[in-house]
């Protein structure tokens, strides 16, 4: 059974959403110390590339609304299958630079 393309999105947006929520108040030494936290990160940005990439195949034109989707799936697959080779600096980057963005653009088309 083919589930609804915007679940895909809430999964996404809930993920960004609990990313937030587990690095608030937190600088990247602090993240950098937190085993606990940074596998929940790890675990949280593997959900959010895991329904991109199943949105592309049920409705690649609502994934292509999605800057960056293809780098953000790639990014899923490094934490999933590199796990032993993770580099944390780049994680915290991507949390600083990329995921306020990223949730802007899936509450938009949540919203659509």
């Amino acid at each position: 059974m083919q589930r609804e393309p915007k679940v895909y999105l809430w999964d996404a947006h809930n993920a960004v959403d609990a990313i937030f929520r587990f690095t608030r108040d937190k600088d990247y030494a602090a993240f950098r110390a937190d085993e606990l936290v940074r596998a929940a990160v790890e675990r949280e940005f593997e959900i959010i590339g895991e329904p991109l990439r199943q949105l592309v195949q049920v409705a690649p034109e609502m994934a292509a609304k999605i800057p960056h989707f293809r780098r953000i799936i790639a990014f899923r697959n490094i934490l999933v299958h590199g796990y032993a080779t993770i580099d944390h600096a780049n994680v915290w980057r991507v949390i600083q630079r990329e995921l306020a963005p990223l949730r802007e653009t899936l509450a938009s088309l949540l919203n659509a």
